[in-house]
């Protein structure tokens, strides 16, 4: 069975910038057997209710801004599932979007995956201000999908504060707030501890200076409550204080 994955995306220029998250990724993906489809929730996707792609054919969606021209030639033409959809948002008791594209949450670290863009893909929203309860109950509703060859992925960021990021930090820098917080949820994860992870924004260190929103760590918990068995398939940080983790629970 798959198991489901939290991926620290990074920067949408990972996909021309792998650094050492990209071989990490491509090596997990060659791990696992092919998935049948895959379901993403992405940080780049907030709503304030639930909602599920059913585009057949998603466009792949340069939200962003400022980066060289050769990012935005990159395309992901993978499919989409509109029959999954229509599952996925059966058992969430979720409204189907029919328009929406592949936002860089989903379609950077696929394409470092999946690079043939050949397994069909959808996605489902972020209620973010429903906060880490909601996305615990997303996973767990839809953990079955993983018997059925469907991967599930969290995609967005194990530290995300962009105001204080080192645009000269070497590739092995890390700072002791990023690092500190790191620890503290990889400790919570291996114990079990769902209750303090739940609580993360009074009980871990530098809670609200790695994450001042909550939508990055978000599909932490989607991934969390989709699987049980937590493991580390990568770790490490890229301008000293991004987190590029990527835990895989079977």
């Amino acid at each position: 069975m798959l198991p489901s994955l939290f991926i620290s995306h990074g920067s949408p220029m990972l996909a021309l910038q792998p650094g050492a998250s990209g071989p990490a990724l491509a090596e997990l993906a060659r791990a696992l057997s092919r998935p049948k489809a895959i379901v993403v929730v992405s940080a780049h996707w907030e709503s304030r209710e639930l909602l599920v792609m059913s585009n057949p054919q998603p466009q792949t969606w340069h939200d962003f801004h400022g980066f060289p021209p050769a990012l935005y030639a990159v395309h992901y033409p993978a499919p989409g599932a509109p029959e999954l959809a229509r599952r996925v948002a059966e058992r969430l008791g979720a409204r189907l979007d029919a328009l929406r594209p592949f936002d860089h949450g989903a379609w950077v670290p696929l394409s470092l995956m999946y690079p043939a863009a050949d397994i069909p893909v959808v996605q489902v929203s972020l209620p973010s201000q429903a906060g880490p309860a909601l996305q615990l109950e997303v996973g767990q509703a839809l953990s079955a999908l993983r018997e059925d060859g469907i991967l599930l992925v969290g995609s967005g960021s194990i530290t995300h504060n962009l105001g204080e990021l080192d645009w000269h930090a070497g590739p092995d820098a890390a700072e002791p707030w990023a690092l500190a917080f790191r620890d503290w949820v990889v400790e919570r994860l291996k114990a079990g501890d769902e209750q303090a992870l739940l609580d993360y924004r009074r009980q871990a260190p530098f809670a609200a200076r790695n994450h001042p929103s909550d939508e990055h760590l978000l599909p932490l918990y989607f991934a969390m409550g989709a699987g049980e068995r937590f493991g580390i398939a990568h770790q490490g940080f890229t301008l000293g204080a991004l987190g590029m983790d990527i835990y895989r629970f079977d």
